[in-house]
């Protein structure tokens, strides 16, 4: 896949580059993962972070693009994202065992369902939900939020993947 990451084009108008952006720090999300067992997925490498798995990085990151596009932006029901449980400390990070292709399936309709979030609104839209002081945000700020936490994942991933298998490169 490496060979496929391609950056926006140079000359793009705002909303192309905004998702072009995040679907190139997904995809790179994705990549980290490719050719890994379930067993690796799920293996902690990190001792003071023990959810910081591969598995667990792509459910935090379902989750992530869930509680922006869905909850706070279209005012969705919060009850709905593990995120939100309070009797469980990260709870969007455990993934129960779940084979890692589930978990990259979910991400992967996750993330389309956010991009046709994306599509239907205006980029000056503010969110909706009112128990979130963030709604108060425009899509643009949602979105150039969702690249950053992408990308930083995806760099976790990066460093993740390394230690799992040695495996190692940007694109």
């Amino acid at each position: 896949m490496a060979s496929e990451l391609k950056r926006p084009p140079l000359q793009a108008d705002e909303r192309t580059a905004l998702i072009g952006w995040l679907d190139l720090q997904r995809q790179i999300l994705r990549w980290k993962c490719e050719g890994l067992s379930d067993e690796d997925a799920h293996r902690s490498v990190v001792p003071t972070s023990p959810a910081m798995t591969m598995a667990g990085l792509v459910s935090h990151m379902r989750w992530t693009e869930h509680m922006w596009l869905e909850v706070v932006f279209l005012g969705g029901d919060k009850q709905q994202n593990p995120a939100f449980d309070e009797s469980s400390q990260d709870a969007d990070w455990h993934t129960g065992g779940r084979p890692l292709t589930e978990l990259l399936a979910e991400y992967e309709a996750q993330c389309a369902r956010g991009n046709e979030i994306v599509a239907a609104a205006s980029l000056d839209d503010v969110g909706r939900h009112p128990d979130f002081r963030d709604a108060g945000a425009n899509l643009r700020w949602m979105l150039i939020h969702l690249v950053e936490e992408t990308g930083r994942h995806a760099g976790h991933a990066d460093i993740v993947r390394e230690l799992l298998d040695g495996t190692k490169g940007y694109y």
